[in-house]
């Protein structure tokens, strides 16, 4: 179990890391770029950035790269607006966690909207007195 200062750095850097990401990228060039989550390292020196990238495949290929390219100017306008004593060192991570769960979530509706309907209500009497 992460600390309490772990965890609200975590939190912190997902935020601005995402409001970087806001104002540096344009989502016609890139998607909507959204941070999952991050993953800090015990003594806050890196840090794991989880992204989901909406868009069409170009889009997603294209934010990726951006963010990559630009991960060392991300890195610097975090260190601008986190006080930290050690600014972490940002690796971008694709993640398709939601994606993968839609999917999920789809398949299930197309198992409900398959499976033969129940002839009714399979409730037992009650026993009770009026």
């Amino acid at each position: 179990m992460a600390s309490l200062r772990i965890q609200r750095v975590r939190e912190l850097l997902k935020q601005e890391i995402g409001e970087a990401i806001r104002r540096e990228f344009h989502v016609n060039e890139a998607g909507l770029i959204s941070v999952n989550d991050v993953d800090v390292a015990g003594d806050v020196k890196s840090a794991v950035v989880f992204i989901s990238i909406f868009g069409n495949a170009e889009q997603q290929k294209r934010g990726f790269q951006l963010l990559t390219e630009h991960r060392i100017r991300i890195q610097s306008m975090i260190g601008r607006s986190v006080v930290l004593k050690y600014t972490p060192t940002l690796k971008f991570v694709f993640d398709d966690s939601i994606v993968r769960g839609n999917r999920v979530l789809q398949i299930l509706d197309e198992l409900e909207k398959t499976s033969p309907l129940d002839s009714g209500p399979t409730e037992e009497p009650s026993t009770e007195e009026p």
